[in-house]
């Protein structure tokens, strides 16, 4: 009896895998769709190719299109038969050119078009492209195989001697190691050894008789074997050594349209009518099948698949008939999602709290706790009615016992041995029972702290020893969220009214200990320390707060960062060095400086929501984050698998006016060229990460100019739009943000035309001759003038005539000038005139009633400034004081400084560095530093 119950437990246990591997297969992979709503001409997708700058090569029924992750390039093919523009395959050759072939022929895309290759030579339409190591091409066509070599000839070989019998008609090819070329005509399989004079070997399929009809469609090799799709008999198997044909398993469906394979093992197979298939030709077993489902939105759209490429990226494409295109979104493995199979998936679990052992897992979340022993196989869920509260706040271990705080049902005690749970204190109602048991920590001494909703308690051998609330100590509050232990031994507690700190030495609690400026008045979630000893305080929708231990330096994070206008959830340092920075928009990667990088979908992050879920460093060095989508695991060596570099940005399409213009690549990828005329001077580029992942979770920087410009960040958008770009060349830098690899730079020239050339030098000519013939005519005024003087007036009469010039120059008197300024200033300060960004020296002689001349003899010869330096000195004033009033953590700094009169950022960087000798950033850190 014994043995028949151990061996219904292993046939469940079995039951449960094989359940688990299906539903985990199933699930692996959600298609998002591409239709003419996304730019896609035709709905007939037929061929894919992905390239080697990562586009995407798509061949329709009419066109070619080139996808980039974000929109479509249109290719159209031009002529009378719509049947023969039908794409039968897509290629790339050396120098990055991409082939096509269809009904019509071969082409070649090239100067923003298709252009035909070969007309007068190829006879018939192109069903392979291959090419070798050596540059030479061979062409799989109706009329048989055509071979174009490396020097530019081109060679034609027969397969059968009858050149008009179908059996010419290729319809698949594959080349090995050996150079020999395996070719599939419609009913036959022949050899072609290129290193031996063309030598042409027919082998004949005995497995199908006259009464069978078997097309061959697609052939792929993997080792010694070809596996051929057919159209009616499903796949079939030839073995290159002993030359015999045999049957391939039973995939469900036999019309199989195109197949591809990774070359050692997994054939990848798209079928009319069965979807898509993985089959593992070393078990002769089907790993996984996807086909529609009308009920799941993510699944295909279609069973008929037409065309099928799964690239190098990992990303699956599935071309359909009628339907479009459907595509897996980009991940790389830097995250996963935990899960335990066949027994626990945290997949869609939102993790408000984890504990992390060896073997053991706690995942707190709303809906109770999970508890998994990897080692025994012990899967434990903890809620109602077990538990008073599904909702965890915490979890952990202390003394080699299990705590669990919840809120609104108190603190519980669980024993993993027999998986059962107990109260931690049942005669204390409050708030043991009851209550809100916000975290359980321990300290240098091993005694155990609790924070709770009735203030913070200190347990020692089971007893307590401290309970410190609002009415007894200091405390600022009584619920308390968090309890942080230093490098010194200090407890920082964390209340809803503040800070306060624990002196181990004096056995106390501080609250009036904080110098002025200090966050100990706000709501506090969470305090971290790093390895450097700085203390990181997350409070409640505000800014981080970073110290030292000595609380001597202190400030809020740096406003105009990626966090700005998102709530911080949690900080925890890696080994680099870096912190990891979790909101509830997003994932962080900060190198305490200035680098922040997002990480997103594309990373394996299913969710941008992060909760307040203290994040935990297991022995092993991997990382454990509380996700609202799961329990996320980060590798110990995440960043030498993480492959978000691999292409760099590519620039898609340039605009002007609404007008695509030519686009010139030049020096190899990343670097672009494009020149325009001056009349047309409004330019939008379009840009791609080539990802393919979600688009609205890409992070772009970008600048336009010199490399003393700041990068400006573009998140969840790949166009950028510059309006009225002067006459002149300009250098615009695009790349994925924490990506440097991935840079392209576009040079943008925008010129003067000819005639404009004519004209300007033509008016310099002009103009020059003119101040010649001026400076000869006043020279000869002047001179005659002083003869005359020197004639008609006594030598003791000069300095009589020296006092009359040196008077009649001084037109305003030193007061005069001194009543004027004050009401110029009083006009700045009561009218605030300079906050009109296109103010001009008018506006202030009808403001002041003063003349133009009268002002710029002012500022000019009384002030010896200029008028627009004036009136800069008043707008950075008042930059100044919207700083003073804390605007800057209100609004970004463009904003800042629209709103003090500057239009142009440019020169409000100059003046201000011109003025105060360091930059408005490094002013605003030093004004927080001291306030």
């Amino acid at each position: 009896m014994l043995y028949y119950m151990q061996d219904i437990r292993w046939i469940i246990i079995i039951l449960l895998n094989l359940l688990y591997c299906s539903s985990a297969l199933a699930n692996t992979y959600a298609f998002r769709s591409l239709s003419r709503a996304d730019g896609l001409s035709d709905l007939k997708v037929s061929a894919l190719y992905k390239d080697s700058n990562g586009f995407l090569w798509v061949g329709t029924a009419t066109s070619v299109e080139r996808f980039d992750g974000v929109r479509f390039k249109h290719y159209p093919i031009h002529g009378n038969s719509e049947k023969k523009k039908w794409v039968n395959v897509i290629a790339e050759i050396e120098g990055h050119r991409i082939l096509v072939g269809n009904d019509m022929g071969l082409w070649e895309v090239k100067s923003e078009r298709l252009n035909p290759i070969g007309q007068d030579t190829i006879k018939g339409g192109v069903r392979e492209i291959i090419s070798d190591y050596q540059g030479n091409l061979y062409l799989g066509s109706e009329t048989g195989l055509w071979i174009r070599k490396y020097s530019g000839e081109w060679e034609r070989i027969i397969l059968d001697n009858n050149p008009l019998t179908a059996d010419n008609s290729i319809s698949a090819m594959c080349l090995d190691e050996k150079n020999n070329l395996w070719i599939l005509t419609r009913k036959d399989l022949y050899l072609v050894e290129l290193d031996n004079e063309r030598k042409t070997t027919l082998f004949i399929n005995p497995l199908f008789g006259k009464h069978l009809s078997c097309s061959y469609r697609t052939v792929k090799r993997i080792g010694e074997l070809l596996y051929i799709g057919t159209m009616e008999q499903g796949i079939i198997c030839f073995n290159t050594v002993t030359k015999q044909f045999s049957r391939f398993m039973d995939i469900g469906c036999n019309v199989i349209n195109q197949m591809t394979t990774d070359g050692k093992d997994l054939l990848y197979v798209g079928t009319d009518g069965g979807g898509v298939f993985f089959v593992s030709t070393r078990q002769q077993k089907i790993i996984q099948n996807f086909s529609n489902n009308p009920n799941e939105v993510e699944s295909l759209r279609s069973n008929s698949v037409y065309s099928l490429l799964l690239d190098r990226d990992g990303i699956l494409w599935v071309g359909l008939y009628q339907f479009g295109l459907n595509f897996t979104y980009y991940k790389n493995s830097a995250f996963s999602v935990y899960s335990f199979p066949p027994y626990f998936d945290s997949k869609n679990i939102a993790v408000r709290t984890l504990n992390i052992g060896e073997h053991e897992k706690m995942i707190g979340s709303r809906n109770g706790l999970f508890y998994i022993n990897e080692k025994n196989g012990n899967v434990k869920t903890l809620k109602t009615p077990l538990l008073r509260s599904n909702i965890i706040l915490c979890c952990a271990t202390f003394m080699e016992k299990y705590y669990i705080g919840t809120y609104g049902g108190g603190l519980y005690i669980f024993n993993p041995s027999d998986m059962s749970v107990q109260d931690f204190r049942p005669q204390e109602k409050t708030p043991f029972l009851n209550g809100h048991i916000f975290c359980v920590k321990a300290d240098v001494d091993n005694k155990l702290w609790i924070g709770t909703s009735s203030g913070v308690y200190c347990y020692q051998d089971d007893k307590v020893i401290y309970h410190y609330t609002m009415e007894n100590s200091p405390l600022p509050g009584n619920n308390v969220y968090d309890i942080m232990f230093d490098s010194t031994g200090k407890g920082w507690i964390c209340t809803e009214n503040g800070l306060a700190i624990w002196n181990p030495y004096k056995k106390r609690i501080y609250a009036d200990v904080f110098p002025s400026g200090f966050i100990h008045k706000e709501k506090i979630k969470y305090v971290y320390e790093d390895s450097e000893h700085k203390l990181y305080f997350i409070p409640d929708k505000e800014r981080l707060f970073i110290s030292d231990l000595s609380m001597n330096h202190y400030a809020y994070l740096a406003p105009n960062s990626l966090l700005e206008g998102k709530e911080i959830t949690f900080v925890i340092e890696d080994k680099q060095n870096w912190l990891w920075l979790g909101t509830n928009d997003g994932l962080y990667h900060y190198d305490k400086k200035n680098t922040f990088i997002p990480y997103s979908f594309a990373d394996g992050v299913p969710s941008s929501i992060f909760l307040s879920c203290t994040p935990v460093t297991d022995h092993g060095e991997n990382m454990w984050f509380g996700n609202s989508n799961g329990l996320l695991k980060l590798g110990a060596n995440w960043q030498s698998v993480e492959e978000k570099t691999r292409y760099s940005v590519a620039i898609s399409e340039i605009m002007v006016d609404g007008e695509a213009q030519n686009l010139v690549l030049n020096e190899g990828v990343g670097y672009y060229e494009c020149r325009l005329e001056m009349w047309r001077r409004n330019v939008t580029v379009n840009f791609s990460g080539l990802t393919y992942t979600d688009p609205s979770h890409m992070f772009y920087e970008y600048r336009l100019g010199e490399k003393d410009d700041e990068w400006q960040i573009l998140t969840g958008n790949s166009t950028l739009t510059f309006y009225e770009l002067f006459p002149g060349s300009y250098k615009l830098k695009v790349r994925r943000m924490g990506a440097p690899q991935s840079e392209t730079t576009l040079n943008l020239y925008i010129s003067l035309p000819l005639i404009y050339y004519i004209g300007l030098f033509s008016l310099i000519g002009i103009l020059m001759l003119a101040g010649v013939y001026f400076y000869l005519r006043r020279t000869e005024q002047i001179q005659s003038i002083t003869k005359w003087c020197f004639k008609s007036q006594p030598a003791n009469e000069e300095s009589e005539i020296d006092g009359e010039k040196k008077y009649r120059t001084t037109s305003v008197t030193v007061e005069e000038c001194e009543e004027l300024l004050c009401k110029v200033r009083k006009c700045m300060d009561t009218q605030k005139l300079y906050l009109n960004p296109d103010m001009k020296l008018n506006d202030l002689a009808t403001a002041t009633g003063a003349s133009i001349y009268t002002l710029s003899y002012l500022f000019n010869q009384y002030l010896h400034s200029g008028y627009y330096d004036f009136v800069n000195s008043c707008r950075l004033a008042e930059f100044k004081l919207l700083i003073e009033k804390g605007a800057h953590t209100k609004y970004t700094l463009n904003a800042l400084i629209e709103m003090c009169g500057f239009n142009s950022r440019t020169s409000f960087f100059r003046y201000f560095k011109k003025i105060n000798g360091i930059y408005p950033s490094e002013y605003i850190k030093t004004f927080e530093k001291q306030n």
